[in-house]
């Protein structure tokens, strides 16, 4: 049961081995969450590596999310990552305030490398928006929430099928995947209807691994912006509301990956990552440095 307003700690653990030396390192960890973000706030958080000298610095990207680079002149053996973040979050109800024309941005309303809709994905899309059309009267939350279900019925979770590179057509003829794969199939949906979608990556409480679900914007004349984004889950069909985690959003999961890079030798190297996600009282937080 996870309680309205409550403090989340998230620890995360990324370690790399290597058979034999590296060089010239040069990392990306998307990992800790935004510094506000619907109604989640971060108070603190602190990443390092140690198994080699390296050098760590934060920006935000295009999409608002919180990088870390890493570089490192070589690594002997090994190098891991140590990620802690405490953020504040109050009662969720799935909606996400967004900047004025957030429903015309093109980044989400054009397919991205892995949401391209097949014909299958285009037929669907024309059906589950109706007689109206993409941009008739069917347009907004009601139609999300129908993508979301379908998308939900039409697969089954499995691991094993795909892979960080499986495509939205490809989960959906393979009629099964994981977060990731129901997540692209919604938002080649959603763009394929007309609606501007955006990939999420996050953490749901009570699950081992990361999570990921969609974020739609619709119109919503109460808003200064005219629109708020609908966030929705399609893994378990419901809004992604009380209990999810947001880290970052973009256009598929190739924009928000937590840890990816490059280096000069002989690879790949092994990965072997760890996650806890808690929730605390304030007076019990961990000795986090912000």
């Amino acid at each position: 049961m996870v309680e309205p307003g409550a403090t989340h700690v998230l620890h995360q653990r990324i370690r790399y081995d290597y058979r034999e030396p590296v060089s010239d390192l040069r990392h990306r960890l998307v990992v800790v969450p935004p510094l506000r973000h619907g109604g989640q706030r971060r108070l603190r958080h602190r990443v390092t590596a140690t198994g080699a000298r390296t050098w760590l610095s934060a920006r935000r990207d295009g999409f608002g999310n919180h990088v870390v680079d890493v570089w490192s002149p070589s690594v002997s053996s090994a190098l891991e990552f140590e990620a802690w973040s405490v953020v504040a979050a109050q009662a969720g109800d799935g909606l996400v305030d967004v900047a004025p024309e957030a429903h015309l941005d093109p980044r989400f309303l054009r397919p991205s490398p892995l949401t391209r809709p097949d014909a299958r994905i285009t037929d669907v899309a024309r059906s589950l928006a109706g007689p109206a059309g993409p941009a008739g009267a069917a347009r907004g939350a009601g139609l999300a929430e129908r993508i979301c279900a379908w998308v939900h019925a039409a697969l089954r979770y499995q691991f094993g099928v795909t892979g960080v590179r499986t495509g939205a057509a490809e989960a959906l003829a393979a009629g099964g995947g994981v977060c990731q794969d129901h997540a692209h199939l919604m938002l080649a949906l959603c763009r394929a209807s007309g609606l501007a979608a955006r990939y999420v990556s996050g953490h749901l409480v009570g699950e081992g691994g990361s999570h990921a679900w969609v974020e739609v914007v619709v119109p919503d004349a109460g808003r200064p912006s005219g629109a708020v984004a609908l966030a929705l889950d399609p893994t378990h069909e419901r809004r992604a509301a009380t209990g999810y985690l947001t880290v970052a959003v973009g256009r598929d999961y190739g924009d928000v990956a937590p840890t990816s890079g490059t280096f000069s030798g002989p690879g790949p190297g092994s990965l072997r990552t760890s996650k806890r996600l808690e929730l605390v009282s304030s007076g019990s937080l961990p000795p986090v440095r912000a």
